[in-house]
């Protein structure tokens, strides 16, 4: 009579909760007197976040402002894929940073090692950018759920539809 239960591992942005996390960013640095009359701008180009300074040092501190903001509305700073500082126009540097959604397949088969070391009786398989997890033991999908919580990975995971 034992029926299977099972939960979805995803990786995720908010690109709402990102949107308004770029507008705080915005906000801030247009009251704050160390950014006072520069040319710094953040845009959202699909999957893509792009980051404009004057120089390296505000540009730094720039992301510092915008992953305070990330963190406050729960957006994982572990997502952002930093590209390298390049020259922009007007003396500019610029920064594009990926925003990684979904699950690689690199990390999804860490996921799937760590799951079957752990000797739970639960099966795991990849389906697509996210693993779906099943078992027919809710305490053993609670223990691999704290399991990859511990783990290690390059990115953010979120557990949904846990049935």
């Amino acid at each position: 009579m034992a029926s299977e239960s099972s939960f979805d591992i995803v990786s995720k942005m908010d690109m709402q909760e990102l949107t308004n996390a770029i507008d705080q960013t915005e906000r801030e640095i247009a009251n704050r007197f160390d950014f006072k009359g520069t040319k710094s701008e953040l845009k959202v180009e699909k999957d893509v976040l792009v980051i404009v300074s004057d120089d390296e040092y505000k540009l730094g501190a720039l992301i510092d402002i915008l992953q305070s903001k990330m963190i406050k509305r729960g957006l994982p700073i572990k997502n952002l894929d930093y590209g390298k500082v390049e020259p922009a126009s007007l003396g500019t540097v610029r920064q594009r940073i990926n925003l990684k959604q979904g699950i690689d397949q690199e990390n999804a088969k860490k996921i799937n090692v760590l799951i079957r070391d752990s000797k739970l009786k639960v099966k795991s398989q990849i389906q697509g950018d996210q693993i779906r997890v099943t078992g027919k033991s809710r305490d053993d999908l609670q223990q691999i759920i704290q399991l990859l919580k511990k783990a290690d990975l390059t990115v953010d995971l979120q557990f949904t539809n846990f049935k």
